[in-house]
This record gives C-alpha cells, structure tokens and sequence, in this order.
C-alpha cells in the first residue's frame, strides 16, 4: 500500500465530504478535548448539545476545574458512560494544578492526565497543535483491520501493536496530519460502518484487502459475546415520616459503575426471593431501617454494555429505623418536585418522571 496516495485520496474525499462538527472549527485544546471525551461510545447527535452545554457553562479548564463536581455530573447527566465526566474534572484540577491551566502540549503530560490514553492525547494534539501523531480509536481500528484484512481479535496486544504500527504508516505518507487524522476518523464512523460498510463510495477501496477479499463484513474480529446477564433490581421509594412530600435517595460512591450519582435505593433479587422481600433486605442491608413495602409505582427496563435490568419500583414506608449510609456516600430526603435538580442515572430519571406524574 502505496501510504502518500493513500493520504492523497483519503484527503480529497474528506475535504469534499466531511460533515460540519463544532469541534472542527476551532483549534482550543479544551473544546477539543471535551468533544473527544464525549465521543468515546457515543454518536456525534447526542454529543452536540451537551458540547454546546458544558462549554456555555464552563468556558474554560479553570472554569471546569472550580466547578462542584455534582453540577459537572448534573450537566452531564444522560450522557452515560459517567467516569468520563469524573475523570474529565479531576484532569481540569490536574491541569489547573500542574500546568497552570493551560492544556499541556507533551504526548507525556496528556497521557499522565485523568482519563486520557494514547489515541485521545494522540487525537487532542493533532487538532489544537497540529502535531504528528497517528490515533487508534474505534473507527480507526476498523478501517485499519479492513485495509490490512487483519484476522486477528483487536483487543490482542500483538494485533493491536500491528494496527498502531498501520496507523504511523499511513499518517506518514500525509502531508497534513490533522486533515489525515480526521478523514481516518470520518472514514470509519461514515462509510467504513461496523455492519454495513459502504464500499462502493470508499474512496480508498482500491487500497483495502478485506474488500479484495469479500471479507469487509468480518472485520474487525471480536471475541464471541457471551449472553448478556439480565438482573432484576428492586428499588424502594420511601417516603419521608414527618413529610411525605419528601422521599429518601442515596448518593453513590464515587467510582464504579454510575459513581457520583444519586438514586433511589435497592439491589438485586436473589434466587427464590419475591421482589418485595428483595426491597425490604436491601433497604435493611444499606440504610439500617425497616420499612413495609407498599404499592407498585412502575417497572423499568435499562441495558448497559454488559447487563440488562429490570427496576421493579415500589413506594415503601419506613417503620423503624434511622437512616444510615452502609453502602453510599450519603443520604438525604429530597422534594419530589426537587429531584430533578441532583443528577440520576437514566433508569432512576425514569422513576423520577413517574413520582413528578403522581405529585
């Protein structure tokens, strides 16, 4: 593969069919940043508002930095994949703190920063400083295993040094890097699709082996995904004794799944345990109080990358007891109507728009 015709043919076509994106009309290492973090996992529709949203709310990385982190979790909220936001406010503090505000400009320094691997530091410094630096996002990886027709499972160590090795080549061969990097990433997210690759208007498809090879549809190869699990949660909605305008939510811990976030509690029901019994356990295991589990409010269907599950909401009373947070940060009793002020998972946001329908 001949890698300077390459570049020229991937340039042309991106410079005649590149979509408008906000992130590509500026060269501030923040707004870039921002919008790279955001797009890990997450289509460019739902991204734009909340680009447009964070940088009227946050302007710049001191801006960021300063912010509480529960109205960054707020303003992110929907958005999904949530160690991106907490990782992204502790990098602002990392940047504030150690270079003085200014997004650095070291490969080195980027990669040290919260959240931020090679391919991203990789993508940020070729758009703001329009440094050399090949990327290996997902789009990347699959336009890359179509052209080179690798076989091997890309989570591999050995076939992903291959692809990074593939990536350096072609940018090699541009003769503008930022251009190169962004057609490689517009490829892969427009006609290099993951099921239906759009190989008659590929502009490189003279260059690819897996189209040579009729073998476009199997690449990149993955591991065999194993059933995923589906878990049935009960939650309990408990109302407030003393007024029952209020109800009792509980903050999570800051990391791992859905971390800094509030919701209404409850866990997983055990084998041969009715959902009622699952609620009153949980809430007994998490908050140290007792409470009958009262009438059904809703059922809540959610999928995350690797699970299903299944929210079964009841309204409970407490009978005896004084809240105490065994498993979360903290708890509070909150207004119904104020709820939509703290940031909730999606599944929970549910649940909240069913309590707002009954107040």
């Amino acid at each position: 593969m001949n890698a300077i015709d390459f570049a020229a043919a991937l340039a042309d076509w991106y410079r005649l069919n590149a979509r408008e994106l906000p992130w590509r009309k500026t060269r501030d290492a923040y707004h870039i940043w921002l919008s790279e973090v955001m797009l890990q996992q997450t289509q460019v529709t739902t991204v734009r508002p909340y680009y447009r949203k964070f940088l009227q709310l946050w302007p710049t990385i001191s801006d960021l930095a300063a912010a509480d982190i529960s109205s960054v979790m707020k303003a992110w909220e929907g958005l999904g994949y949530y160690a991106r936001c907490r990782n992204l406010h502790a990098a602002a503090n990392q940047i504030v703190q150690e270079h003085g505000g200014v997004f650095p400009r070291k490969i080195e320094d980027v990669i040290a920063l919260r959240g931020i691997g090679r391919s991203t530091a990789g993508a940020i410094l070729t758009f703001a400083y329009a440094q050399r630096h090949p990327l290996l996002d997902a789009n990347v990886k699959r336009v890359l295993t179509r052209l080179y027709d690798e076989d091997g499972i890309v989570t591999k160590a050995a076939v992903e040094r291959r692809l990074w090795h593939w990536s350096q080549t072609l940018l090699d061969g541009a003769a503008d890097p930022w251009t190169h990097n962004q057609a490689m990433m517009e490829l892969g997210a427009t006609l290099c699709a993951p099921k239906k690759p759009n190989c008659p208007r590929c502009p490189v498809k003279i260059e690819c082996l897996a189209h040579a090879h009729g073998t476009q549809r199997e690449r990149p190869q993955k591991k065999k995904r194993k059933p995923i699990p589906h878990k049935h949660i009960g939650v309990g909605v408990i109302r407030c004794p003393d007024d029952p305008r209020k109800v009792l939510v509980q903050l999570r811990p800051p990391e791992g799944l859905l971390g800094g976030l509030w919701e209404f509690p409850g866990g997983k029901q055990e084998p041969d345990e009715t959902i009622e019994r699952t609620i009153a356990r949980e809430l007994r295991e998490e908050l140290d109080i007792e409470v009958t589990v009262q009438h059904h409010i809703c059922d809540v269907q959610h999928a995350y990358s690797h699970f299903k599950v299944t929210l079964h909401t009841y309204w409970c009373r407490l009978d005896s007891g004084t809240p105490r947070a065994r498993v979360a940060v903290e708890w509070k009793w909150v207004p119904i109507h104020e709820l939509t002020h703290l940031a909730f998972p999606k599944a929970n946001r549910a649940i909240l728009e069913e309590l707002i329908d009954e107040a």
